[in-house]
């Protein structure tokens, strides 16, 4: 299979500015993800085996542009894991418990059937704008590009312990800002 740079754009650019936008907050971004992966692929054409569609191959490249994203974010922000106010009793007798005004509201049984609904998807990305850049990258590479967390330890350069805090922390508030914002 050969390559045919002359028609990326056309023929690959909305679908590789939808991949990117949906990983990354902002249009231009996303925008200068796809231009940046254009460039990627045209320097190292001849490393293209034909083993894979033109397409599968070029996403393969903005997946790494997305998470070299996220990595310059985490190195440039010292997020604040000590912003965070932890929704659960400190001290005494029912320490690690939930406080009453910030335990999870129940979800209703329908609720998974409103996983698809748009008025859901733009409170979420709300929701996931809202988060700490770090928190963000995190939860992006993990539930959406389902990452393992290994790879996302290596690729971000942190523990595993804190990994899974960050995870925790992430779920929760989100879960808060899902709750305050929809399912009211």
């Amino acid at each position: 299979m050969e390559l045919t740079p002359e028609n990326w754009v056309e023929n690959h650019g909305d679908f590789l500015f939808n991949f990117a936008y949906s990983r990354v907050r902002y249009r231009q971004v996303a925008e200068d993800l796809v231009q940046e992966c254009f460039l990627s692929a045209l320097k190292s054409r001849q490393h293209f085996r034909g083993e894979s569609s033109e397409r599968t191959w070029l996403t393969a490249i903005l997946k790494r542009k997305v998470i070299d994203f996220y990595r310059k974010q985490t190195t440039k922000s010292d997020s604040s894991e000590d912003s965070f106010s932890s929704p659960f009793i400190k001290e005494g007798p029912f320490q690690g418990r939930w406080l009453r005004e910030r335990s999870p509201k129940p979800w209703s049984p329908t609720a998974d059937e409103h996983l698809n609904q748009e008025e859901f998807m733009g409170v979420l990305k709300v929701c996931l704008d809202h988060l700490p850049e770090n928190w963000r990258a995190i939860f992006v590479l993990r539930f959406i590009e389902e990452m393992e967390s290994d790879e996302i330890c290596k690729e971000l350069g942190c523990s595993a312990s804190n990994l899974w805090i960050i995870i925790h922390r992430t779920r929760l508030k989100l879960r808060e800002c899902v709750e305050k914002g929809w399912l009211k």
